[in-house]
């Protein structure tokens, strides 16, 4: 494949190097200055690409190094965003051993882009790969879903559809000038469509006022408003996500309640899937799925150690093939190995080798890495 998404590729994220966990440390204390720890990131982001590119991957990303959470340093560059303490995970789920809890994003002014905010870091990326570049940024709903109504100030934002419009347009901006730079790989990273998946998400989301049935249109309208006018060439994906802190989770739920809305609404060419175990539901939701729209099957985990068997990943992909064209799809870890500065529970060398599973697995299944 030419175009992406790529028969092997991956949602974003890798582990930070020793380097990089270290002086990021040393600055947030003081002890290095913010020009200091980018001479630092650029080093590390260059090797990794190097290393990404070796395995054969031709989605190549920076890693994420120069971000403390996948979202949050991208939207508390908006005008308008605060960030604020935490909220409760999901009580049944698996719970981090540190107690952590997210934190909270809430609207406290009007929502515009006055900065670029990702270009800088994809022009370095740009200059040290000969693949394709690829950006993932939060999607736009992230703003909204985890505090609904209550979360966005009232006197900045009487009228909800002048919020959405505001926030559209912010994000518009800032993908604009992505493009401008050279982006044609663009991913959203949606933790909020997989939560209304999740039973006690949805009961959540009521109590605030909310209606879950309604959320996944919505969402796809806010989404659709900030993509619909792209240019031919540049890709969007969106990753689905139900949570990868320190290996851990926040839901769990088939594809099923958003489905149809999620296929078939969205304008997005991909759809970066969760379907490393039970908690991401069968395959049969697959079958909403457009002939014109491509599925990454994210089947090897990025949260465990234990590498997945070949002949197993060849079997479910089959079994996903029942559902929709084989020719429509890809393969990739379900997640990022790194969605906050702190890691998942595996090693580096375990990272490696599930990606480079993942390239051999598309190569013996496409003919292709």
């Amino acid at each position: 494949m030419k175009t992406p998404p790529f028969r092997a590729d991956h949602v974003g994220s890798l582990l930070r190097t020793p380097e990089v966990k270290e002086n990021r440390l040393k600055w947030r204390k003081g002890e290095i200055s913010a020009e200091e720890l980018r001479a630092i990131e650029d080093n590390a982001i260059a090797e990794t690409v190097k290393k990404l590119e070796s395995t054969g991957m031709r989605s190549i990303t920076d890693g994420e190094f120069r971000r403390d959470y996948f979202h949050l340093d991208f939207l508390k560059e908006l005008e308008g965003v605060t960030v604020t303490g935490g909220i409760d995970a999901n009580p049944h789920a698996k719970v981090a051993e540190d107690g952590f809890k997210p934190p909270v994003l809430s609207v406290t002014g009007k929502l515009k882009h006055v900065k670029d905010i990702q270009v800088d870091d994809f022009n370095y990326l740009k200059s040290v790969t000969a693949q394709t570049p690829k950006v993932s940024i939060p999607s736009p709903t992230m703003i909204h879903f985890r505090g609904g109504r209550k979360s966005i100030d009232i006197h900045s934002y009487p009228d909800m559809d002048e919020f959405f419009h505001d926030l559209s347009e912010a994000y518009k901006e800032e993908i604009d000038h992505l493009y401008q730079a050279g982006l044609r790989y663009l991913q959203l990273d949606d933790t909020n469509l997989a939560y209304l998946c999740d039973p006690k998400m949805r009961a959540a989301a009521v109590e605030r006022g909310e209606d879950p049935n309604e959320l996944p249109r919505t969402y796809a309208a806010l989404i659709n408003s900030v993509i619909d006018d792209r240019p031919e060439d540049l890709t969007v994906g969106i990753h689905l996500c139900r949570g990868n802190y320190r290996s851990t989770w926040f839901a769990e739920g088939g594809y099923e309640p958003v489905a149809e809305v999620l296929f078939n609404t969205i304008n997005v060419d991909a759809y970066f899937l969760e379907y490393d175990d039970e908690r991401s539901g069968d395959f049969a939701p697959l079958r909403f799925v457009p002939d014109n729209k491509m599925v990454v099957l994210g089947i090897i985990s990025s949260k465990v150690r234990d590498m997945e068997d070949m002949d197993d990943l060849r079997r479910r992909i089959d079994e996903a093939a029942q559902y929709m064209p084989l020719e429509n799809m890809c393969v990739s870890p379900q997640c990022g190995f790194s969605s906050t500065h702190h890691g998942n529970d595996l090693t580096y060398d375990d990272q490696w080798k599930k990606i480079e599973l993942v390239v051999d697995t598309a190569t013996k299944v496409w003919g292709q890495p």
